[in-house]
């Protein structure tokens, strides 16, 4: 990731201003407002933003005046009994906003969520950077024999390196042609006087869906952590699990009670169906269980057993 001098500037003089406030501030958070999280190869994601804190939480959950008295550890069982039950409101009360750079075609899984605020850098407007999205060696990889949206093993070798300098060079000349289709030089003036450039709105359907573009994207911690169960799971797709990561790891610093709980709950959990929960019973109750006579589909028996550590 490269960031300009002027952005470089940018974000010291916002890491510098302090103004004095009656509202909750987390200083670990503090910590890391406005700082670019390098993701991918020029992508970034930075909290610049938030509001409310784990005693937010409990505060909407007890429709409290404030703290009291209480003390850290009933916090925190309400809110890992919160987290547990399922009570999802007290933790719509908090709100983040980020400022992300991604890939287009990575933005465009991100925003099937459609719990968010958004406004996206506008083609229409302004001018796309000449920055694509080209995977690492490790991360290029064949389509799954066995799931339609993932990916099977690595590319390795000459299939590889076809594979790269295909997408650097469709990159490459689709942006080359933009450029020539705008006609404008860095001073906004005609880089050619004798024709007209053409609309932006137009010029930029050409680009690929490895430019990178750039977005605010503010949303309550609720949504936030439904979108990091899906997004930060290990079946994910790996270029947006890589910003969800970097956005957990900005979620543990804000509120550290409810990340832990989150963590617990959420993403180290797993669900049992009724007809799974019946079949171990019968299976704890000493009873030889199959597959056929579980009432499973071979499907749901075997993601039974792979969650319960046996070999499906």
């Amino acid at each position: 990731m490269r960031l300009t001098q002027d952005q470089q500037t940018e974000i010291e003089a916002q890491r510098a201003h302090r103004a004095p406030t009656a509202r909750a501030t987390v200083p670990a958070l503090e910590a890391l407002l406005f700082q670019a999280v390098p993701v991918l190869d020029h992508g970034f994601v930075r909290a610049i933003d938030y509001m409310g804190d784990d005693a937010a939480v409990v505060q909407a959950a007890r429709v409290s005046y404030g703290r009291g008295t209480r003390k850290v550890s009933e916090d925190a069982g309400l809110i890992r009994y919160l987290m547990r039950h399922r009570h999802t409101t007290p933790f719509e009360m908090c709100e983040i906003k980020f400022h992300v750079k991604l890939p287009i075609f990575v933005a465009r899984q991100w925003i099937r969520h459609r719990t968010a605020n958004v406004n996206e850098y506008s083609a229409r407007y302004s001018i796309l950077d000449r920055e694509f999205y080209i995977p690492a060696p490790e991360h290029l990889a064949a389509q799954s024999a066995v799931n339609r949206q993932g990916r099977g093993a690595v590319l390795e070798g000459q299939e590889a390196a076809e594979v790269l300098d295909m997408l650097r060079g469709d990159a490459t000349r689709t942006y080359d042609h933009y450029a020539a289709m705008l006609n404008e030089g860095a001073d906004g003036q005609p880089a050619d006087p004798s024709r007209q450039g053409l609309a932006r709105e137009l010029a930029r359907m050409n680009l690929t869906l490895n430019t990178y573009t750039q977005w605010y994207w503010k949303t309550d911690l609720h949504n936030l952590l439904h979108f990091l169960s899906l997004r930060a799971d290990a079946h994910a797709q790996y270029e947006i699990r890589a910003y969800a990561d970097a956005m957990l790891d900005m979620v543990r610093a804000w509120v550290p009670i409810t990340c832990a709980a989150f963590e617990d709950y959420r993403m180290g959990a797993v669900t049992f169906s009724a007809t799974m929960l019946a079949a171990l019973k019968r299976m704890l109750a000493g009873e030889a269980v199959d597959q056929k006579g579980s009432g499973l589909s071979k499907r749901e028996w075997t993601e039974m057993l792979v969650a319960l550590g046996r070999d499906g």
